[in-house]
């Protein structure tokens, strides 16, 4: 989906970040996000090695990204983004209210109860590697990571996606996923392997990703 200009939506992101995070960013859920409703938005890009202005922590008060403003709402944190744009399109959250409230407890859970411990193997390979503890706190941190995802894959089971139709759940439990690219514990979890393929073979998360890493060492605004 092309960008407008004088699209009203913004989303905040970064120019360029170091390369074991490209494609990881959250961002990539805002704007995966906006691509499956067909809605037009432009980027506004910040140097991630700079320190954010107060103006824009007025707005994301931990001057992190994604920040989203529409022209009605200004918001920050990706789960409350997302749950703005899921009430607004029921591509991306359904009408039904079991189906509607499964999607927002598993968009919870994925943040809350997976993200934290799968961010953890992250840190330790990519920004902590080479600290003598790193090694040692390793395996700790990744049983607790098996643990986790069977629990999402007993709980998946045979369904497409997590709370019947394709929802915000998805989008974030997808990203988080592939913070484990870098590794082969999926390959232990076949369930969860083909579930994140089929988030990553929808075409509006290949145009979200393109565009993201297409963004880096651009200019920033």
């Amino acid at each position: 989906m092309p960008q407008s200009d004088a699209a009203s939506t913004i989303v905040t992101a970064y120019a360029d970040v170091p390369p074991p995070v490209r494609g990881q960013v959250r961002d990539l859920r805002v704007r995966w996000a906006l691509m499956e409703i067909e809605r037009d938005y432009r980027v506004e890009l910040l140097d991630v090695f700079k320190p954010r202005p107060e103006s824009y922590k007025a707005w994301q008060p931990f001057g992190q990204v994604p920040a989203f403003d529409d022209g009605e709402q200004r918001l920050f944190e990706t789960g409350a983004i997302l749950l703005y744009l899921g009430e607004q399109d029921r591509r991306l959250l359904a009408v039904d209210p079991t189906e509607r409230w499964q999607a927002i407890t598993w968009l919870f859970a994925a943040l809350n109860s997976v993200e934290p411990f799968v961010g953890q193997i992250g840190m330790l390979d990519f920004f902590q590697a080479g600290q003598p503890w790193a090694a040692e706190a390793r395996p700790s941190a990744l049983k607790l990571v098996e643990a986790r995802l069977a629990a999402v894959q007993t709980a998946l089971s045979e369904a497409e996606w997590l709370a019947g139709s394709f929802s915000i759940a998805d989008i974030v439990m997808v990203t988080v996923l592939r913070i484990l690219d870098h590794t082969a514990i999926l390959q232990g979890y076949p369930v969860l392997a083909a579930y994140k393929t089929r988030g990553e073979d929808r075409p509006a998360f290949r145009r979200a990703l393109a565009e993201q890493l297409e963004s880096y060492a651009s200019p920033a605004n």
